[in-house]
Formats: C-alpha cells, structure tokens, sequence
C-alpha cells in the first residue's frame, strides 16, 4: 500500500458501518493507511467468536449454551490497517474465520446478548487506547459501540452490486452464482436488521455514502476527505 501522503489533523475515532458488500473492509483499511490511523474489522470478531464456539462443539442454535461460553475464548486484535491480524486463544484465526461454515453460523452467535456485549467491551477498549486515532468498521459501530465517534459513515449499494463483490472474494467450492449470493446477502441483512440487541441500523447522525456506481478509489476519497473535516473540527475544538 502506497505510503501516507496525507494526515489526519487531529487523532480522530470513525465509525464506519453498511451491509456485508459494500466495501467496508477495503474502504477502511485504505483510509486508516492513507491518514495514519488504526483500522479494527469487528466483523472479525465476531467471526472469531463463532469460530471457537464450533471449534469447541458449542451448538450455535442454542443461545444459552453460546451465551454461557462466551467469556472464554481470549480474542486479540492486531490494528495495522497494513497487516490486520486476529488470534484465538494465541491461535491465527485470520484464515479460519473466512470459511462458509463460520459465515453460515455468525449471526446466530452475533445475536446473542452476551456474546455482544462483551465484544462489544473489547471494540471500545481497542478504541480508546489507540493512540493516534482509529477507523472501526462494523455493523453496529455508529449506533452501539462507538455513539460518540468523530464521525459516522453509513456504505450502502444495491444487493446486485453487493452480490456481485462478494461472488469477487470468493473462490472454489465456495464461489457461488450471483442469485445464490445476491440470496444469501439479503438474509444475512434481514438477521442482522431484525435482531434484538445491537441491529444493523444507520444512526442519525451518521453520513450515507452509497457505493453502488462508485469505484473503490471514489469511495476512498469520499472517506479519507470526510475523515479530515473531521478531524480539522476535532482540532478546533480542542483548541478552545
């Protein structure tokens, strides 16, 4: 990734949220680089999570059983938007956490109250003890997580569109037709809606970008130019 030719004025915390496709991932991990902030994936974390619970034989459909283990698993998050890393229990789960058993099963684990609120936890904790800033990206962020966030970013793009990059990242057997995708997007977002605690939702306050006829450099842009308005403000304010 090309070196930062940019800065964020002030160490400024974004939140960045949208559906599954929409380009959070590469949007925010090319933001955080370009203006030297940390960049935290809480998707992975909670992929991590839903990872160690079938690892371990814990039945994902059964709330109680997820619920009561939730505390276990120790998850530690590495925040170089250059080389994001995530273990469990000392373990790479980097590779792991992206398999289509893990997918299937995430937003059952991630419904769990308790399986939220301690992820949860361990997103603010990231979030405040990074040092010069950090871009967090997530489902939930704006809304749950990070209310007080310098700025919130809301992607969306239309389920074609989000189908057809999510068809992009996947290989192998697990590479399906765009309609199978397009499907299983369209779930996931229902689940993720309608669950009770922490749904996906756009706050109020947050700024929507919609990437749909967008290229990612675009959207890139549109974040990083965001980010440093942000950040200018932060600044005056704090000089006050």
């Amino acid at each position: 990734m090309e070196t930062a030719a940019r800065t964020a004025p002030a160490a400024v915390i974004v939140a960045i949220d949208g559906p599954a496709g929409t380009g959070k991932s590469s949007t925010s991990k090319a933001v955080a680089a370009k203006l030297g902030l940390g960049y935290l994936d809480t998707g992975a974390q909670y992929r991590a999570i839903t990872w160690w619970m079938l690892s371990n034989g814990i039945d994902v459909n059964d709330a109680t059983a997820v619920a009561e283990a939730s505390g276990k698993p120790a998850i530690v998050s590495g925040t170089d938007p250059a080389a994001p890393t995530i273990s469990v229990d000392g373990l790479d789960a980097a590779g792991p956490i992206r398999t289509q058993e893990v997918t299937s099963a995430v937003s059952a684990v991630s419904a769990v109250p308790e399986v939220r609120s301690r992820i949860t936890e361990l997103q603010r904790t990231i979030a405040a003890e990074a040092p010069h800033g950090i871009v967090v990206e997530g489902r939930d962020i704006g809304i749950t997580v990070l209310p007080d966030a310098d700025l919130k970013v809301f992607l969306t793009a239309s389920a074609e569109a989000r189908a057809a990059r999510r068809s992009g990242e996947l290989k192998g057997k697990e590479a399906g037709d765009l309609a199978a995708t397009r499907e299983a997007l369209i779930k996931r977002d229902a689940a993720d809606s309608s669950r009770k605690t922490s749904p996906l939702a756009k706050a109020d306050d947050a700024v929507e970008v919609d990437t749909t006829e967008l290229t990612l450099e675009q959207v890139i842009e549109c974040v990083v130019t965001l980010i440093e308005g942000a950040g200018a403000a932060k600044a005056g304010r704090d000089a006050r």
